[in-house]
């Protein structure tokens, strides 16, 4: 029924989308927000661009302020449920509301992509075993006008559906531990003697627990140790880059659902197993817009409606949601595989790019030119993240990749040859740079083993929902993981 019903939505998703916006504005009207930008007079996705300007988490600022103080009736009807705190790039700590009716969005989203894999496959098996969610710690803290806040994950975790509790690990004391490596250490002695079927989390950190599980129990794999395990939740990133080093871990391939929750909600998920692209969240609060990613800072930039995207173009996501968020720019950037019903793949972060040169290389890029190249050479890549060397010491300037990766490969030219060879058949921008001797071709540095995670604990983003920016416009990453790879 709730798959029949998910089904219909997504053919009448423009439809499902005009009532949204309508119904979430008129909730919200009497709200302050609401009535400093005329939410009585909106009807139309053109009203919501005449009356509210995209604006990104500093601006809302002032409005999160007078949650976090108490006030009722500023961005949604009431208080929220929670805040959401999470570690922004650029505005620092963010807190994010979550309200009554913004919290199905999350719960029932989840639920939803683990039913649509088992009305498609008619596999059951996982519910059967025992389930693990690698998160952040579930314990909330309290401001002083007595709003509960913790990160997402944390707040999710209050709550999981009794059906799946009994299932449900590690205990509750193990989640709450807040260093990363002590808690994936006590997460791993806790389920390898366990019948594990569902194992859900970011790549990057599943495959620390691996690692800890393989080197605790002596097993040659993943499936000598859970013989039973069948399916593998992750969000956040693209998996491509870390598919060979699972296949490796695990003994073989096992089916995949990937998820894109945020703390402003639950965007998309994947539906099938066949088809490309995860599936628009386009009846479960949110309303969407879309702004063209080459025109995103410009002074007036197209605000789209789902009902104006086309395929294959890169928009900056645009939200408007029950939790209170208004014409919000979370910051990621999304393309169309389909229309009907409207599926998407994460292709970014708008401020997550490489362009010191005009080029604007993007996540999607650099992520299909590791995939591949890691393919060719039966690479094993663990992280890797790019960024511009713009005054050498000498020559020309270029691309610095620091890849951590199984093994070296025995032709290292060869390996950013092929690199550089993929990404100027993806980019023009950077093909017409290589050519005309602007740049010169991509420098790979290998780093030593541990690097990235050792700059994740530096910087104090170790584990939980937290992951490497692929790109950046600047060296400050770049620099850290030179030296700390030197230091290791």
């Amino acid at each position: 029924m709730i798959i029949r019903k998910q089904k219909k939505e997504a053919t009448r998703a423009l439809e499902c989308q005009d009532s949204v916006l309508l119904s979430i504005t008129q909730k919200a009207a009497k709200t302050q927000f609401g009535v400093d930008h005329q939410f009585g007079e909106i009807k139309t996705h053109d009203d919501l661009k005449k009356f509210v300007p995209i604006r990104n988490y500093e601006d809302f600022t002032p409005y999160i302020e007078k949650i976090k103080a108490g006030e009722k009736d500023v961005l949604w009807p009431g208080t929220p449920l929670y805040l959401c705190k999470t570690s922004g790039t650029t505005s620092g700590t963010k807190y994010i509301p979550l309200t009554k009716e913004s919290m199905p969005n999350h719960i029932g989203s989840a639920r939803n992509a683990l039913l649509s894999y088992i009305a498609e496959t008619g596999n059951t098996q996982f519910v059967n075993g025992k389930m693990i969610f690698l998160q952040g710690s579930p314990e909330l803290q309290y401001l002083e006008s007595g709003i509960p806040y913790g990160r997402l994950s944390g707040i999710v975790a209050n709550h999981v559906p009794r059906y799946l509790q009994k299932n449900r690990m590690p205990s509750y004391k193990t989640n709450c531990i807040e260093d990363w490596e002590e808690k994936v250490n006590a997460i791993a002695v806790e389920t390898m003697t366990q019948n594990m079927t569902l194992i859900s989390g970011i790549p990057s950190w599943v495959q620390m627990y691996y690692e800890i599980l393989l080197q605790k129990s002596g097993k040659k794999n993943i499936s000598e140790l859970f013989p039973n395990f069948g399916l593998f939740v992750f969000g956040g990133v693209n998996f491509d880059p870390y598919r060979p080093k699972f296949k490796e871990l695990i003994g073989r391939e096992i089916p995949t659902i990937e998820t894109y929750p945020a703390s402003e909600g639950f965007i998309a998920f994947q539906d099938s197993q066949t088809e490309e692209g995860l599936l628009l969240n386009v009846n479960s609060g949110i309303f969407f817009e879309f702004i063209p990613a080459e025109e995103y800072y410009s002074e007036k930039p197209q605000r789209l409606s789902l009902g104006e995207v086309k395929i294959g173009i890169n928009y900056a996501l645009i939200m408007s949601t029950n939790a209170g968020l208004w014409s919000y720019s979370i910051g990621d950037t999304v393309r169309f595989v389909s229309i009907e019903p409207p599926r998407i793949k994460v292709t970014g972060r708008i401020k997550h790019f490489t362009s010191a040169f005009g080029e604007h290389v993007i996540a999607e890029e650099v992520e299909k030119a590791m995939f591949e190249t890691s393919k060719l050479f039966d690479m094993q890549i663990s992280e890797f993240h790019v960024a511009p060397m713009i005054n050498p010491i000498e020559g020309l300037p270029y691309h610095e990749w620091f890849v951590e990766t199984d093994r070296l490969p025995e032709d290292q030219n060869a390996f950013a040859l092929h690199i550089d060879t993929i990404m100027s058949t993806q980019n023009i921008y950077y093909n017409d740079l290589i050519k005309g001797s602007v740049l010169k071709s991509a420098v790979i540095q290998f780093v030593k083993k541990g690097t990235f995670n050792a700059y994740m604990k530096s910087v104090g983003k170790l584990g939980g929902q937290n992951k490497v920016p692929r790109l950046s416009n600047d060296r400050k990453i770049a620099d850290e993981l030179g030296r700390i790879s030197k230091e290791i």
